[in-house]
Order: structure tokens, then C-alpha cells, then sequence
């Protein structure tokens, strides 16, 4: 066994990425993803980097199957089990209007209609203590009623089962009796064990919406690659950065939710890290969607929760910013004006260039059309490109507005830079953040044909381009860490704490995180647990969560007031101002089990002779001669215009742009305003 592979499943291309552990040498490739069915795909792109599967000794992968189920409403059919008399929670939800002066602004449709909730008496306070036993027969009753009318899940969300969840793991046992393994059963409790019954139901229902898709879909899998070799376990990648085996996945697969994109995030971690900065902006531009997130000193930007298509979820999730900009984005005439996405062209049929009876054109097409692609070697030669398809393509939208092919293509994309430019600030601006205090991380099969552009449009001074940016996302899933995150409620005040208390709640829970990664295989000299707390000042109701140091000592004198007042520079950082004097309360444990693997090895590669070709290519309307070079051909600092193509991407270099490889490999690019 020598290989670790990661892999992500795009929705246009499957990426793959194949670490040598015995030469260190890493190989990056990919294959159309095959939506009938994806395994056709994913050992497509396998066997371009693999000769044998049962030579891996590890394999990670993201799915996108549970968000594609969400987006398009394609989830399972789920059955609601509340307690008696709060039925409607999940329908009701939040007032709060998210767009305000949206005249057209509807809350999203519930993914459970009313006729499909059904309650259960019994009843526990609000300190988890029993006030009326749990009403078994009605439990049994929602059994009969999801077999008999083909529910594909049932969730279960009863009332103070964040603090007890004694009649929730009742009511989870006779459901199983009742329905085996043809049913699957979500506990709320087990999902997002935090107070807020409406977040907490939210978050039980998507679980049980996507569960059985992703479940299917990894068992396929696992199935799959059992049949081809493969001996050691499938790793997936969650929400929050980390990663768990396909069999934890299976049992938790609302974590998977954004599974796919946060590999690139990883990814820019581990960048930041190499390239020795704090900040980074990652953006990784695919074929369908455009993704936005950051790294803030070094890590992750993480959020203990999230709406995902307007729906709260309860649970450690990377913030992303996704808009449908892509290469694959398909550019039309809406109300006399050019308009290009969120449509996408998809792996079938294509942008017309890919010659597949794409007749509509697209973000590529335009590239294409203004000589920023190479069509004789795009994606490492694994595909020719028809230039005359993408031309007639351009030429019939910029007949139809009136303008010439050439300036219809620039306008495509400019568009498109606009849009994502948008994205950014949307993630940045929007929330105090100065973009020009970060260096932009570009990636994705079209990201770094865009990336400098994106840069003048945001004021941000540097570009990076790592090695294999088509596959980056797969690079990044070989960077992360086993994940594992665990919640315990704990409400006190100030004047109630009780130092010792708090400290062996946190001690159990760093028990727990240790025995879950010792469960997920790895070995505990490579285990880590990190705390932190959500706190409040009193009368507040959201929280903010602030992270312990290894110093901290609950029981220990001065430990009150050392998290008070970094609660303060964090309220200050958040919301601009902070009431020191005020009191303050403690809501939630928060424990993370991390478990390292090895990195891959980053060297650049030797640089190899390629006589670089030159094409007439378009910027700001002018026709420049412009060198057309392989990545692994760039001896010293290149002045820009150039066109640096590699086996996964293309990377543009406008005019006045300089650019050079470090010694990481990453293609580093000043860029000139």
C-alpha cells in the first residue's frame, strides 16, 4: 500500500489527486462526471493515477449528494414526531425577515408539510427532569403510519431532549423495532444536541431529508471499490473541514452536507500555512458554481451553525458563499441585456466548445473565443476543444444584442468577474472584513483563468495559484484532519459557576473526543482536543463562542474573568463594541477531537523544456501576442500577458502582471491595477 487519493465529484469533472508515499511524487488528474452514475466517473479518474486499487492506503472523497438533493428538492419523504403540543414549531419557525425590503420575500416551504407531523405526549422541564412519561403507543402509531404510507425517514424532536434525551432514545428504539433498517431514524438530540427547538427540529428534519441519498450513495460506493481491491476504509469529508470514515458518515450524513466544496478550503489552510500568511481568500470556480470562503488566521473560517437554502442547521460548518458562476455558466439575453448564470451548462451536453450539441454559449466558450485556452491541450490533452462551435456559439448572442463577437466575449466575462467580485464581498466586506488584507487563493478548473481579474475588481495586490488548482479541492481533502465535534449544554450564570463542575463536564467531553478518533482509527500519539464556550452577556440570545487554551482552569482563580474579557475583544471584533461591566452567561461546551495525518510532500517539480507557442489573445479590447507556456516550463519571474497551462487548469496572466513559482510550487502573481 503505498497511495493516498483524494477525490472530488464535481459537478462537471471528478478531480482526483494521488500521493506516492514511497517517491512523495503527487499526480492530479481528472474525468467527466458521469451523472447516471457517478462511480463510472470516479473510476474513470482513478484508473488515470492508480493501477491498482488495492495499492491505496488511504482514499478520502466529497459528495455533493445531499446538497444536490436539497437544491433540488429530491430528499426523502420524511414523517415528524414532535411532543404533544408543539406540532407546529418546524412550520412556524422564525419571524425574522431575511431580505427586509423584499416586497416578494416568502419564507422557504418546509420540508415537511403540517399533514406530515405528528406528536407524542410526554413531557420533561427545562432542567431534563420528567414530567409525564413518554406516550410509547403514539411512537408506535407514527411506526404504522411510515410503513404503511412508504415514509423514507422519520424525525424525532421532543422537547428538552437537548438536556435529557431519555424519552428521545426510547422513542428512537421503538421506531427501529417497528420499521428495522428499511426506515431510517433520526434523533434530534443525536443531530445538533443545542438548545432552540425550531433550529434544533431543522436541522433533525434535513438529516433525515438527505439521509437516506447520501446513505445509499456511500454504501454504493463502499460496495464499489470493495469490488475493485480496495481494502482500507472510505474517509468523507464533512461540513466542518474534518473528516470521518464512510461508516460514521452513514450514520451522521447531514455532516456531508457541503462535503465537496470545503476540500478547497483545506486546501487554502494548508497553502496559508506553506506560504507563511494568516489570510486567505480561497475561490474556487468549477464548472456549475462558484465558491467563496476564508482562512483567518491560519484556520478555518467555522461556524458553530447555518441556513443552507434558507433552513438552520445546528452544526460546525465552514462558511461558504456559493453563487452559479462557473466555466460551464451559460450567458443569454434577459430584458435587452446580457445576463450570464446561474444556468450552467453541466458535464452534458457542455459548453459548445466541448463538442457534446452545446449550442448555447458559455463562460469557456467566451475564454475560448478570445484565445485565453489552449484547445490542443485543454485539461492536460485529455479533451480538443472546437474552436468554430464556440465561435458560432458567441456570434449568435452577439447578433442577437447587436455587438461584435470579440466585445460580446470580454462582456461575458466581465460579467461573470463582476458577479463573483460580488461573492467576495458578500463574505468579506459585508462583514467588516478588508479584502485587501488577504491574498487570493484561486483554484478550480476556471479559477485561475479569472482570478486576476476578480483581484483588480476587489483591490487585492496577490494572486496564488496552487500546484493542480483544477484539483485542488482532492489536494486539500489529503491536508485535513479527522474531525470529530461534540456539544454539551451547560447553562449557568456568573455568580452560579461552579469551576469544578465546568471542568469535569469538559473532561468527559475530551474523553469522548479521544475514544470517537481512537473509534475512527487514528492512534493517540496523533490526537488533539481543543475546547471552547458559548457565551452571552445577560439578556442577550445569541452566543459567541470563545476558545479555551490549554492555561485555562476552570476551577483556578481568575479563570471567570479571563474569559470575560475575552469574550469582550470578541464581541468588540464581531459587533463593534463590548459592555465590559455587564455580567455574563455561560450556554454551551463546545469539545473537537482532531487526528493528523501525515502531509504530502509540496517541493515544486523540476522544471521541464517546452518550447512555448504564441497566440493572438484579447484584453481590454486590444489583440495581444501573447506566449502560451507549460506551468512546469516557468524558469524565473514572467511578465505578463501569458497563458500557463497545466494538466487540471489555465491559468490567465494579463498584461503588467508579474509572475513566478516559489518554492512550494504555488504560481505566485503580483497584480497590477
Amino acid at each position: 500500500m503505498t497511495y493516498r487519493v483524494a477525490m472530488d465529484i464535481g459537478g462537471t469533472f471528478t478531480d482526483v489527486v494521488c500521493y506516492d508515499e514511497r517517491s512523495g511524487a503527487v499526480v492530479a488528474s481528472k474525468a467527466p462526471t458521469t451523472p447516471g452514475d457517478l462511480a463510472e466517473g470516479v473510476f474513470a479518474a482513478l484508473g488515470r493515477v492508480v493501477d491498482d486499487p488495492a495499492r491505496i492506503s488511504f482514499f478520502v472523497h466529497g459528495t455533493t449528494q445531499g446538497l444536490n438533493a436539497l437544491l433540488e428538492r429530491k430528499g426523502a419523504r420524511v414523517l415528524l414526531l414532535t411532543s404533544a403540543g408543539a406540532r407546529d414549531v418546524y412550520q412556524i419557525a422564525r419571524g425574522n425577515r431575511d431580505r427586509m425590503f423584499d416586497l416578494r420575500y416568502r419564507k422557504p416551504t418546509p420540508l415537511v408539510p403540517r399533514g406530515d407531523v405528528m406528536e407524542a405526549a410526554g413531557r420533561l422541564d427545562w432542567r431534563g427532569e420528567e414530567l409525564h412519561p413518554l406516550d410509547e403507543q403514539a411512537v408506535r402509531q407514527a411506526a404504522h403510519r411510515a410503513r404503511a404510507e412508504g415514509f423514507d425517514a422519520v424525525a424525532v424532536t421532543l422537547l428538552f431532549s437537548y438536556v435529557n434525551p431519555a424519552h428521545e432514545i426510547r422513542a428512537g428504539q421503538i421506531l427501529a423495532e417497528e420499521l428495522g433498517d428499511d426506515v431510517l431514524v433520526v434523533l434530534s438530540h443525536e443531530v445538533a444536541r443545542e438548545w432552540r427547538e425550531y433550529e434544533r427540529t431543522s436541522s433533525a428534519v434535513l438529516e433525515a431529508y438527505t439521509g437516506p441519498v447520501v446513505r445509499a450513495y456511500l454504501a454504493r460506493i463502499e460496495q464499489r471499490f470493495a469490488e475493485r481491491g480496495l481494502t482500507v476504509p472510505v474517509h468523507v469529508m464533512q461540513s466542518s473541514g474534518g473528516l470521518v470514515n464512510a461508516g460514521y458518515a452513514m450514520t451522521r450524513p447531514l455532516q456531508t452536507l457541503l462535503s465537496g466544496p470545503v476540500g478547497g478550503t483545506m486546501g487554502g489552510v494548508a497553502a496559508a500555512r506553506l506560504l507563511g500568511r494568516d489570510n486567505a481568500i480561497c475561490v474556487d470556480m468549477g464548472g456549475t458554481s462558484f465558491d467563496v470562503s476564508l482562512v483567518v488566521g491560519g484556520r478555518p473560517d467555522v461556524s458553530a451553525e447555518a441556513r443552507i437554502e434558507g433552513f438552520p442547521v445546528l452544526m460546525p460548518i465552514v462558511n461558504l458563499h456559493t453563487i452559479g458562476a462557473g466555466g460551464g455558466s451559460i450567458a443569454y439575453v434577459e430584458a435587452g441585456a446580457l445576463r450570464v448564470g446561474p444556468e450552467s451548462a453541466g458535464a452534458v451536453p457542455g459548453p459548445a466548445c466541448y463538442g457534446r450539441g452545446g449550442t448555447r454559449p458559455t463562460v469557456t466558450d467566451a475564454n475560448v473565443v478570445l484565445g485565453r485556452v489552449d484547445p490542443a491541450w485543454f485539461a492536460g490533452g485529455l479533451m480538443r476543444l472546437d474552436t468554430d462551435a464556440a465561435g458560432e456559439a458567441v456570434a449568435t448572442l452577439a447578433a442577437e444584442l447587436h455587438m461584435d463577437p470579440l466585445q460580446l466575449a470580454e462582456g461575458i466575462c466581465d460579467v461573470a468577474n463582476a458577479k463573483m467580485a460580488q461573492a467576495i464581498r458578500t463574505l468579506t466586506v459585508e462583514h467588516g472584513v478588508e479584502p485587501r488584507e488577504f491574498a487570493l487563493v484561486a483554484f478550480g478548473g476556471a479559477g485561475a483563468m479569472h482570478a486576476v481579474f476578480i483581484a483588480r475588481e476587489l483591490g487585492i495586490g496577490e494572486v496564488v495559484v496552487p500546484r493542480f488548482p483544477g484539483a485542488f479541492s482532492a489536494w486539500g481533502m489529503l491536508e485535513a484532519d479527522v474531525r470529530r465535534d461534540l456539544t454539551h449544554p451547560y447553562f449557568r450564570q456568573q455568580d452560579d459557576l461552579d469551576g469544578r463542575d465546568m471542568a469535569a463536564a469538559l473532561a468527559e467531553l475530551h474523553r469522548q473526543a479521544e475514544s470517537a478518533l481512537t473509534g475512527q482509527g487514528v492512534p493517540r500519539s496523533r490526537q488533539r482536543v481543543e475546547h471552547a464556550v458559548d457565551m452571552r452577556y445577560e439578556g442577550q440570545d445569541y452566543t459567541l463562542t470563545i476558545p479555551l487554551t490549554g492555561a485555562d482552569e476552570p476551577a483556578g482563580e481568575g479563570f471567570l474573568q479571563t474569559v470575560a474579557q475575552r469574550y469582550a475583544e470578541a464581541h468588540t471584533s464581531r459587533y463593534g463594541h463590548a459592555t465590559p461591566e455587564a455580567p455574563v452567561e455561560f450556554v454551551m461546551l463546545r469539545s473537537t477531537g482532531f487526528g493528523t495525518f501525515p502531509r504530502t510532500a509540496t517541493a515544486a517539480p523540476a522544471t521541464e523544456e517546452h518550447p512555448p507557442a504564441v497566440r493572438d489573445v484579447v484584453f481590454d479590447g486590444q489583440v495581444h501576442r501573447t506566449p502560451v507556456l507549460r506551468r512546469n516550463a516557468i524558469d524565473g519571474e514572467l511578465e505578463g500577458p501569458a497563458i500557463i497551462v497545466e494538466e487540471t487548469a489555465t491559468t490567465v496572466v494579463p498584461p503588467g502582471c508579474l509572475a513566478a513559482l516559489d518554492a512550494n510550487g504555488f504560481l505566485i502573481i503580483k497584480v497590477t491595477s
